[in-house]
């Protein structure tokens, strides 16, 4: 997987690319992290990457000329790859859009943007998706980059240690994920649940699958309205809620 990032900050991503996974997944060649900064496709000697809004309005708006010119030059080839831009109006980012990316293309092209907006005729001729991680406000699109560039790459096969790992996390199977615990068995006053040191696997799954259950009925509960859980999940939740009465 090739990611390339247009940004006018390329040393925002510099420090996170460099650590745990994602370094690990670069060393390992899984996947290549291409920062290229906007200024660097501007033909004034000021480099200017924004100016007015057209109809005035408060802000600066972030020139076309530049995004077109880093996009021609980094997918030369119009069929390849995909290119993203962050935006609030876009759609909302979630796992399952995380594994559609990780298997729909191997180069994602991201357009962060600064200031008050880019300027729209870039979404209209270059932009494949518009992506927004979340109902608020950040300065840029730097952030929302990298979270997509981490939950992607955690899906890329060999980047996790153990290749059951991804799969086990919270939204991968539609729910939270459930509670986990390490030695030593007793923390203060707070034990491991007794289950967990059975041995009993099968004992295990079960107790696992409802904590899962459980605390997506507490907390997230518009998760379990979308629907694919089994007849022997509905048990479960039936389970929780008497012990809740």
């Amino acid at each position: 997987m090739n990611f390339d990032i247009i940004t006018i900050f390329p040393e925002i991503f510099h420090a996170y690319l460099s650590e745990s996974i994602l370094k690990r997944a670069v060393l390992k060649g899984l996947v290549e992290v291409r920062v290229h900064n906007l200024r660097d496709f501007t033909v004034d000697r000021h480099r200017t990457v924004d100016d007015c809004a057209y109809g005035g309005g408060p802000g600066m708006v972030m020139k076309p000329e530049p995004f077109f010119a880093a996009v021609e030059t980094l997918r030369p080839d119009p069929a390849g790859g995909r290119i993203i831009m962050m935006s609030p109006a876009g759609r909302k980012f979630d796992q399952d859009m995380a594994v559609e990316l990780s298997k729909e293309t191997r180069h994602l092209l991201f357009l962060c943007g600064r200031y008050e907006a880019i300027d729209e005729r870039v979404r209209i001729a270059l932009v494949d998706d518009e992506i927004s991680i979340g109902d608020y406000v950040l300065t840029g699109g730097e952030l929302p980059a990298l979270v997509i560039i981490d939950a992607v790459t955690r899906l890329i096969p060999g980047v996790l240690g153990d290749k059951n790992s991804a799969e086990a996390e919270s939204f991968s199977w539609g729910i939270l994920d459930y509670p986990h615990y390490t030695r030593p068995p007793v923390f203060g006053n707070m034990a491991v649940p007794g289950i967990l040191l059975s041995g009993n696997h099968k004992d295990i799954d079960r107790w696992r699958r409802k904590e899962a259950l459980r605390r997506t009925l507490d907390r997230r509960p518009d998760l379990l309205e979308k629907g694919g859980l089994s007849d022997d999940d509905y048990k479960l939740i039936e389970e929780i809620k008497e012990e809740t009465r």
